[in-house]
């Protein structure tokens, strides 16, 4: 049998971390409280402490419209690209349609299995 991994949200872990961090309980304690092991919350200090300074970066906002401009811009040439290629399928179902007549659907659909 597999045990079923457990996830935890960043509002959690961090307000764990925060608890251990002002020191009224032990990192054993906390992590008994909690049902987690205690290697977890190790981790989890550590990553919370190492990420601190990312509060205070003054660039954390540009870094976002940066990233959001650059999302915009793919999201167009997703638009554009779908733009193009309805073209070219209403496109070859006219030609299909001048070739192989109106009903040409028909002649190319899958015919169902006989038993």
């Amino acid at each position: 049998m597999s045990r079923q991994r457990r996830n935890f949200s960043a509002k959690f872990k961090s307000d764990l971390v925060i608890e251990l961090l002002k020191g009224e309980k032990d990192l054993n304690t906390l992590a008994t409280e909690n049902n987690i092991q205690p290697n977890l919350l190790r981790n989890w200090k550590k990553e919370f402490l190492s990420n601190a300074a990312v509060v205070f970066d003054d660039k954390r906002e540009e870094n976002l419209k940066e990233k959001l401009a650059e999302e915009r811009k793919e999201k167009a040439e997703y638009a554009k690209k779908v733009g193009q290629l309805t073209m070219q399928v209403d496109w070859l179902k006219k030609k299909s349609e001048e070739v192989v007549g109106p009903d040409y659907e028909s002649k190319f659909s899958p015919k169902p299995f006989d038993d």
